[in-house]
C-alpha cells in the first residue's frame, strides 16, 4: 500500500478520498487552485501544492503541474478522483513511464472504455450485456429519429467520446 498519495482533484471527492486514506493510514496531499484555495478538502490534506489559477485548463489539466507537485512532495501515486485527467490514457500512460503510481485503470482501458460505441462493442465480444442501443455512428437526425423509433422511446442519444454527462441529450 502507498503511504502518500497526491489527490489530483478538488470538492466533494478530494475529501471523500482524504477521508479514505485516513482510514487507511495514508497520508495525502492535495492539489489546489485559486478557487479552492479555502476549501474542506485544502483544510484537511496533511500537505497541499498550489497549481494555478481558478480555469482548470490552468491547474487540474496540466499534467506537468500534477506531475511536479509529485515530485515536490514525494507522493508515491496519483488518486485522480473523476473528470479532469482521471480519463485521459496519456496521462495514465506518462504516469507509468515515469514510475509514479496511478490510483486507476491503466491507459489501455481508459483508451478502450472511453469510445462507448467501442466499449459497448467489447463488451457485446466479452458477453457482457448492455443496455439496447445503436452500435454505430449516427450521421443526422433522420437517421437518429428511425433509430430511436426502432430501439423504442424514451431514448437517450450520446456522444460517442463525450465524458461527463457531455453530448447527453433526451
Amino acid at each position: 500500500m502507498f503511504k502518500k498519495i497526491l489527490i489530483a482533484n478538488r470538492g466533494e471527492i478530494a475529501v471523500r478520498v482524504i477521508k479514505t486514506c485516513r482510514r487507511l493510514g495514508v497520508q495525502t496531499v492535495v492539489v489546489y487552485s485559486d478557487a479552492d484555495a479555502d476549501s474542506m478538502a485544502v483544510e484537511m490534506a496533511d500537505e497541499t501544492v498550489y497549481i494555478g489559477a481558478s480555469p482548470a485548463s490552468e491547474s487540474y489539466l496540466v499534467a506537468d503541474k500534477i506531475i511536479d507537485a509529485v515530485r515536490q512532495t514525494g507522493a508515491e501515486a496519483i488518486h485522480p478522483g473523476f473528470g479532469f485527467l482521471s480519463e485521459n490514457p496519456v496521462f495514465a500512460k506518462r504516469l507509468e513511464e515515469e514510475g509514479i503510481g496511478w490510483i486507476g485503470p491503466n491507459a489501455y482501458a481508459i483508451e478502450a472504455m472511453g469510445d462507448k460505441i467501442s466499449s459497448k462493442k467489447l463488451a457485446a465480444e466479452a458477453g457482457v450485456s448492455t443496455v439496447p442501443g445503436h452500435m454505430g455512428l449516427i450521421e443526422d437526425t433522420k437517421e437518429a429519429v428511425k433509430i430511436s423509433k426502432e430501439i423504442g422511446y424514451p431514448v437517450m442519444i450520446k456522444a460517442s467520446a463525450g465524458g461527463g454527462g457531455k453530448g447527453i441529450r433526451v
